[in-house]
């Protein structure tokens, strides 16, 4: 107990240093088989490693790492500021900004490495703690990374729980059984930076109880870094 308290010490502190809440944020739960809430586009970061290639004239395609200052440098444009940009508005500005030069400038910018951001892995697994994001991560793989699931892990009802780009915190609860099968391959989401993944051993039957218990109550700083929870 003592050593998932002190991973998920960690994990708060990592996940609120984007977001400080003023007042307490509402969780929402999803349940299994439900949809599942799109995740945002992931943001490009300063240490993160691009591709970027173009459809007609590829001889200008390179790999850049972005500067801690969040720029790159590319042919014919220089320096360009791209921390906190998706990959599909920086090909959208990449578009405007070589259509003067060239004829068609069709681009595509892929994120081929990511600067060294984590997802956490808790629960009933066997080698629970922090581990790094590399590519489009699923929950699947996650749980590959921590040794995989102990014998009684509720693979039904494992959560998911993220923060939006406003700081509100999410619980999405996925079947993984339904992936496993190839029923509903969808329920093994793409994961974000700062996701935690969070695999049971027995039935939760509130899961807004049971993360207000786990992470607020068990935490003394929980509810200071607006993680706050209600129960219903």
């Amino acid at each position: 107990m003592m050593r998932s308290i002190l991973y998920l010490s960690v994990i708060i502190s990592l996940a609120a240093c984007a977001t400080t809440a003023q007042n307490p944020i509402p969780a929402w739960e999803t349940k299994a088989g439900d949809p599942l809430t799109p995740q945002a586009e992931y943001k490009i970061q300063a240490g993160d490693q691009l591709d970027i290639k173009f459809f007609y004239n590829s001889e200008l395609n390179e790999s850049v790492a972005v500067r801690p200052d969040g720029r790159i440098s590319l042919q014919l444009l220089g320096d360009i500021a791209v921390h906190g940009v998706t990959p599909s508005q920086l090909e959208n500005l990449l578009r405007n900004r070589y259509a003067s030069q060239l004829a068609n400038p069709e681009v595509a910018v892929i994120v081929k490495a990511f600067n060294m951001q984590k997802v956490f892995v808790d629960g009933h697994v066997v080698k629970p703690g922090a581990f790094p994001l590399v590519g489009f991560m699923t929950v699947m793989q996650s749980l590959s990374q921590a040794g995989g699931l102990k014998d009684g892990a509720k693979r039904k009802e494992v959560l998911v729980i993220r923060r939006d780009d406003q700081g509100k915190p999410s619980v999405l609860k996925i079947n993984l059984d339904k992936a496993i099968s190839g029923e509903d391959m969808e329920q093994d989401i793409y994961l974000t930076p700062f996701d935690i993944v969070f695999v049971p051993r027995s039935t939760i039957g509130n899961v807004n109880q049971f993360v207000d218990l786990y992470i607020r109550k068990n935490l003394p700083f929980g509810a200071g870094v607006g993680y706050s929870i209600p129960t219903y």
